[in-house]
């Protein structure tokens, strides 16, 4: 892991981020339960208008079947800022053709660091 600040918080702000990235690997809705808000909102454009997805929609994609080409997939936490207990990130995920670049919202709970928030493209 190549660190991104020189923050005390950098270790615990990456561990929703990570659980994030796992979820897609193992293609679990329990990491990103564990990884977001229960609150949280996913919004993008893609292929037309605006969506804006709440947790509950955004995990029924998950079904616990990693892709095929699981193996091939990469997915890197590209930047970090993190403000007492706000932080936010810029992770991307290289998936076969797709790239998605995803913009994320991070706030410090008592349960710890949370996904408050997610915003990505596709391309």
């Amino acid at each position: 892991m190549t660190s991104l600040t020189h923050h005390p918080e950098e270790a615990a702000v990456r561990a929703p981020l990570e659980l994030y990235m796992r979820g897609h690997a193992e293609d679990s809705a329990a990491h990103m339960r564990a990884a977001f808000l229960p609150t949280a909102r996913l919004d993008s454009v893609r292929e037309g208008p605006l969506t804006s997805w709440d947790l509950d929609f955004y995990c029924q994609r998950f079904k616990n079947q990693p892709a095929a080409d699981e193996a091939q997939r990469r997915r890197s936490i590209d930047a970090l800022d993190i403000t007492g207990s706000a932080a936010m990130a810029k992770v991307t995920l290289v998936h076969g053709a797709v790239t998605f670049t995803d913009y994320f919202v991070l706030i410090k709970t008592d349960a710890g660091w949370k996904i408050a928030s997610k915003t990505f493209h596709a391309g």
